[in-house]
């Protein structure tokens, strides 16, 4: 079909998700996209880009591998679908729960499967909640997050997230759900602090569980300080708390570990996955709990667990799971997101030295960020009416890159999130058109800055 004529059809019947419906109306799809290989998408008019983002923080293998869409035909012929429901089962998803438990940390050995990362941690939550409700402790039902965090859109993870934007389209839909503050810019001694004090201002024989991302995605890959993670562990066991690690973007080998909060040396209760356990080529999530919730609810849960998705556990989506970890292992992808993440904050180091309007850069495997201020030596950051960020994206995407850009709280921060197949040569590549998007943004900036 022309162009012209899909870009009519997308305004008039494609509402798009985390979009602008004014901005589609009024200049139509920003881009449509016709296929991928590698790294690398191509749009209908042959223009290709590198997908510094892996699509949704997602596509850990790549674009275009033949080996995952064999695995769902495969699947698909023998058994498409079939309901996990009343304890029906079948092998993909037997398979994949024991994969799985075997990759994640010690003493997490049992899988419930969602569609998605929004439905992982909803689930989290109920099955938090749950735990506590068959111990006759309803009370311990309130749930702590921190700001800036992003858990999803459903209804207990729009709640749980501590970006208020996502508050503002309908409201919090589910009750008890506190945040504590983050600490990105306070440091970790306040943000300890203030976690303590929702937790004691709320009653710790009040509170099921505290949720958080070992690094906040889309907050704007925010790394939290040295030994934060463990000092959070111990607030939990001092005030007997479960702790909920949200790895919907950090798992499946996007820190250069299976898991992120492994770089942290920390163990959770609950972790929530998604994206990158099918590389996105089709849709699939979960929640690993511990074997101590596990023995809970084994001995405890009586009747049945009112809580399941139709697709929970999808023959098809299990499929390509199993093929997709098979992939990360064969060919040695969390290696790779290692080595290549430092070669990745090596060129964010040298835009540093050469560009006087970068500020922080960080990287744990392939997630990293550039964050754009004013002043980096006192940090001052621009005036928001500026929108540096949004214009070195668009720079960016001129020049064949496809990333993000984070301005929540007056912050420019450039996010990255590239397949875990990159190579060096693709990475000077992508730094170099990030050199030249910045450079060309400052000059821009030139008259209003000093």
């Amino acid at each position: 079909m022309e162009q012209e004529k899909l870009i009519e059809l997308d305004k008039k019947h494609f509402i798009h998700p985390t979009s602008s419906i004014q901005q589609q109306q009024k200049d139509g799809a920003k881009m449509i996209v016709e296929k991928g290989d590698g790294i690398y998408l191509t749009d209908r008019n042959d223009n290709v880009y590198i997908d510094a983002m892996s699509s949704l923080w997602n596509v850990n293998v790549g674009h275009g591998r033949e080996e995952l869409a064999e695995a769902a035909a495969e699947q698909m012929k023998k058994l498409a679908f079939s309901s996990t429901f009343s304890t029906f089962s079948h092998e993909p998803a037997i398979l994949l729960a024991e994969k799985i438990s075997s990759l994640a940390p010690e003493g997490l050995n049992a899988v419930f499967f969602t569609s998605g990362g929004s439905e992982s941690n909803d689930t989290a939550i109920k099955l938090a909640r749950h735990y506590w409700r068959v111990q006759d402790k309803p009370e311990r039902r309130k749930i702590i997050g921190i700001n800036r965090a992003y858990h999803g859109v459903a209804a207990a993870s729009t709640s749980a997230t501590g970006i208020p934007e996502f508050w503002n389209m309908a409201g919090k839909m589910m009750t008890d759900i506190y945040h504590a503050d983050n600490p990105y810019g306070i440091g970790k001694d306040k943000a300890l602090s203030s976690l303590r004090s929702v937790i004691e201002t709320e009653g710790p024989e009040t509170v099921a569980a505290f949720i958080a991302e070992p690094i906040q995605g889309a907050g704007g890959v925010l790394v939290p300080p040295e030994n934060y993670l463990q000092e959070v562990r111990n607030l939990c066991d001092e005030y007997g708390i479960l702790y909920i690690a949200d790895e919907v973007i950090t798992g499946f080998g996007r820190t250069g570990k299976w898991f992120g909060v492994e770089n942290y040396g920390v163990t959770p209760d609950i972790i929530s996955f998604a994206k990158g356990v099918t590389s996105g080529y089709i849709q699939l999530g979960g929640v690993i709990v511990s074997d101590q919730i596990h023995d809970v609810l084994k001995e405890k849960s009586a009747g049945t667990l009112f809580h399941g998705y139709t697709y929970s556990g999808h023959p098809t989506a299990t499929a390509v799971g199993l093929k997709n970890i098979e992939i990360m292992e064969n060919e040695g992808l969390l290696e790779n997101a290692q080595k290549m993440g430092e070669v990745m904050l090596k060129g964010f180091k040298k835009l540093k030295e050469e560009l006087d309007i970068v500020g922080d850069v960080r990287a744990v495997g392939l997630l990293g960020a550039v964050e754009l201020v004013e002043d980096p030596a006192t940090n001052k950051r621009f005036a928001s009416d500026l929108q540096v960020a949004p214009k070195v994206i668009e720079a960016l995407h001129q020049r064949g890159v496809i990333c993000r850009a984070v301005t929540y709280e007056g912050t420019d921060i450039i996010c990255f999130c590239p397949p875990l197949i990159i190579n060096e040569q693709q990475i000077e590549t992508m730094i170099e058109r990030l050199h030249d998007a910045i450079k060309e943004v400052r000059k821009e900036l030139s008259a209003v800055l000093k």
